[in-house]
């Protein structure tokens, strides 16, 4: 290649590996030790994908019962029973779509832009062992029913005879859906003479989410009840109590709410003192034309019936709270993440103080980015026990309520701990539940633990959309391992370990694309009895185990420097920790990650691993080592060792040498470049050779005589009388200048065929290249020169001479 070419070729790559520098400094978070593509995660097979062919979308995790060992997953037309071992094993299948007179309707009224109308299923809770309660959309008309499921042995008696291809039969056309049409355990039909409203129950519009709890056969759910999604409320139906729901059009209650989670949370042995939390974003009433979102924490009681004169069937107990997770900043300015996204509470062993995660994100036009919350019980009642947000003042803004506080204190649930003689909140005075109607907010807003995320996400091309957590016991302590889905198909696997005082060290272990496409994870749950994670999109639902131990390396220290707790060396491999284990060889640390320490014994294999390669240049152009660390932790150096020499140097990104992620670039390469250029990496304190690339620098001229001269300056073959090719044939001679050997090894290395691919296809260029010079001669010699070649080779085509 001509030396023009070279340093152009050499000023790109030089450029694309400082742009890649660059962003890598802008990038804030840790890189996966681990990524696994879609490919590459089904080839480890700890990962299955649901494979049955329905013709739906929309998948949702809405239950599972790990009791009978089931999954239910709702999505359009379709309700599915999915074994936890395995969801491919015999997946019991409910086929229920709108009537086609209904979707009629719906499509005539302008709602099947996107394909809404149809089913949606939105919820699935439990009804009791035998049955669940079941609603879906029904093409912008809610409807709900009930679902026998369970093993024969237990539904015997409540089996109802249903009519083949009914609304609510098992599989509607055995030919059209994929559910066996016998199971010899398990029993999954509707009933479809037990059908009734979902109004208040399941929204009209599939694209706003609702929540739901049902407790005592009461149903809970935060729904837009209307056709138009402009009505939103915090509804009671069902059961013996009285129907219930929160203030209408009221938007200092609800205004334009995202219902994101609901979950019971007992306050006390006393049952009466049960509240149920909804978590939702909404819009500032403040600024209504705003786009200003905040996130709400918000509760009512179990028990609560409402105002006798006013609130009569509403909340006389609701009450709301800001939920912020934001990061401090100089001069005390905040940056919020606004947006709550999902939450997963986190039982203890104190059922009365569970932990909350929460995920929140911010989708300014400037700033973008997404962040993981903890919250504490205590932080929450003590927002609710303190005083109650008021406006007042010229300004009509904001301010802490300082008047007197009716009796009892408004949210205050009837009959428990604070009111043992007040059995309603019939029984309320009426200057509390006119309090209540006008002061439903809390003053001041909910933090997190620490008043900091514990893990922030800045300028990525994703955004966190569900979260699960683990607890897993490892050999130094109990750890709570995060599972982050992403609305690009991707799962996180992440834990937040303390440093200091205040500080922690997040590492995220791996990263891997869960589905084919890249598409929005909705739901996730996990089961840590199976060591499963279930996640669900718009494509399908997907189930993967909780550790891929044996992705991390083949040495101890690779096991060790992980630092998952899912994972310890046994001495042999990289493989599940297991806490009632005895073996002496197993190493596990993950506080520390110290190899140096849990791997004594086991270190002398470490450097096994590592690449040998030999590589070649030329002087004047460019060469790239590669060395691509297991880990993205480890500090990587490059040490050059002359040949001869026993002294060895450094190399630092500077002047003709440029270290990247990917390895160590050297421009303008010279003869005195020539060496052994050893990659180490180095990880708490733990040192080993990654890769050991040996760099023959070839003379330029050398090079140049032997590709593009008719003969070179000197006889060019080896001892055994081995030509070489050029441009103009065949090159004999005995070798006798040594400055050639380290031309002719190159010259004789299995890559030699693409090199003499690039070289025959360089010197057709150029002959063309001469042909065009020499079209300026005389056109007769020319055509005497090619006469005789067309006589040989070619026979006359009399059609074109006529």
């Amino acid at each position: 290649m001509p030396a023009a070419g070279l340093l152009f070729w050499a000023g790109l790559l030089s450029l694309c590996w400082r742009a890649s520098s660059n962003t890598k400094e802008q990038q804030q978070y840790t890189t996966p030790r681990v990524q696994l593509s879609f490919k590459e995660l089904k080839s480890t097979g700890t990962a299955h994908f649901f494979s049955f062919l329905l013709n739906t979308t929309d998948y949702r995790i809405l239950l599972k019962d790990e009791d009978h060992d089931r999954m239910y997953v709702g999505s359009k037309d379709y309700i599915l029973s999915l074994d936890l071992h395995d969801i491919n094993r015999e997946p019991l299948i409910i086929h229920w779509p709108a009537s086609e007179q209904r979707i009629e309707e719906c499509v005539l009224s302008g709602k099947n832009i996107n394909g809404e109308c149809g089913n949606f299923i939105r919820l699935v809770q439990p009804w009791n062992r035998t049955h669940l309660y079941v609603c879906g959309t029904g093409a912008y008309n809610p409807v709900c029913t009930y679902v026998n499921r369970g093993r024969k042995a237990q539904a015997s008696e409540l089996t109802q005879t249903i009519q083949p291809g009914g609304r609510g039969s098992r599989a509607i056309d055995p030919s059209a859906s994929p559910a066996p049409a016998e199971h010899k355990e398990y029993i999954f039909y509707l009933e479809p003479d037990r059908l009734e409203s979902g109004k208040g129950k399941c929204s009209y519009d599939p694209k706003l989410d609702s929540v739901s709890a049902l407790i005592h056969e009461e149903l809970y759910a935060g729904v837009y009840i209307d056709f138009m999604g402009t009505d939103a409320a915090i509804f009671r139906t069902m059961g013996k109590q009285t129907a219930m729901r929160t203030d209408q059009y009221n938007s200092r209650w609800l205004n334009d709410p995202a219902f994101v989670h609901a979950k019971l949370i007992p306050d006390s042995a006393e049952k009466n003192d049960d509240k149920l939390y909804f978590f939702f974003r909404e819009k500032s009433a403040d600024a209504p034309q705003s786009p200003t979102v905040f996130s709400r924490i918000g509760r009512i009681c179990l028990n609560d019936d409402g105002g006798h004169c006013c609130l009569v069937n509403k909340w006389s107990t609701f009450l709301k709270a800001r939920l912020i997770c934001s990061v401090p900043g100089a001069d005390n300015i905040e940056t919020h993440f606004d947006e709550l996204q999902d939450v997963f509470i986190q039982q203890s062993q104190d059922v009365k103080n569970p932990v909350i995660y929460a995920v929140f994100s911010a989708s300014g036009s400037v700033f973008k980015g997404s962040a993981v919350c903890v919250y504490s019980m205590a932080d929450i009642r003590m927002v609710f026990n303190g005083p109650f947000a008021h406006k007042e003042g010229p300004n009509y803004q904001w301010m802490p309520y300082t008047g007197k506080i009716p009796y009892p204190r408004p949210g205050t649930c009837p009959g428990g701990t604070f009111t043992p003689s007040m059995k309603s909140t019939k029984d309320y005075p009426d200057e509390v539940i006119n309090f209540m109607r006008t002061h439903p907010m809390m003053y001041n807003a909910v933090y997190p633990v620490h008043r900091q995320p514990l893990v922030i996400r800045t300028n990525v091309n994703y955004r966190f959309t569900t979260i699960a957590v683990d607890q897993v016991d490892a050999a130094d302590g109990r750890y709570e391992v995060l599972f982050l889905g992403t609305d690009q198909g991707t799962v996180q696997k992440v834990i937040v370990l303390p440093k200091d005082d205040l500080e922690t060290e997040e590492l995220i272990l791996e990263e891997v694309e869960v589905f084919k496409v890249p598409v929005s994870i909705k739901t996730m749950t996990i089961s840590s009895k199976r060591q499963q994670l279930y996640v669900a999109s718009a494509v399908g639902v997907t189930h993967l185990a909780l550790h891929r131990c044996d992705v991390y390396g083949e040495v101890c220290a690779d096991c060790c420097l992980a630092r998952d707790p899912y994972c310890a060396w046994d001495g042999k491999s990289c493989s599940r920790y297991s806490a009632s284990s005895k073996r002496r060889s197993r190493r596990q640390d993950v506080r520390h990650g110290n190899p140096m320490r849990q791997c004594r014994g086991y270190n002398s294999n470490v450097n096994k691993n590592t690449v040998e390669a030999k590589q070649y240049g030329v002087e004047g152009s460019t060469a790239f080592l590669e060395c691509q660390p297991r880990s993205p932790q480890a500090v990587i150096k490059w040490i050059l060792q002359k040949d001869n020499s026993d002294r060895k140097k450094e190399m630092r990104s500077e002047g003709r040498f440029l270290k990247t992620d990917q390895g160590l670039l050297l421009r303008s390469l010279q003869l005195s470049d020539s060496g052994i250029y050893l990659c180490t990496a180095t990880e708490n304190n733990f040192k080993h050779t990654v890769a050991k690339v040996q760099l023959h620098v070839l003379n330029r001229e050398t090079v140049n005589a032997v590709l593009f001269h008719s003969e070179p300056p000197a006889p060019l073959a080896n001892s055994a009388g081995t030509s070489l090719i050029g441009p103009r044939g065949i090159v004999p001679g005995p070798l006798d200048d040594p400055q050639y050997h380290d031309l002719i090894q190159l010259l004789t290395q299995p890559e030699m065929g693409l090199i003499n691919q690039y070289c025959q296809g360089y010197w057709r260029h150029t002959s063309s290249s001469h042909k065009e010079v020499l079209a300026g001669l005389n056109a007769k010699e020319l055509q005497d020169q090619k006469k005789p070649r067309n006589r040989r080779n070619h026979q006359p085509d009399s059609s074109q001479q006529t």
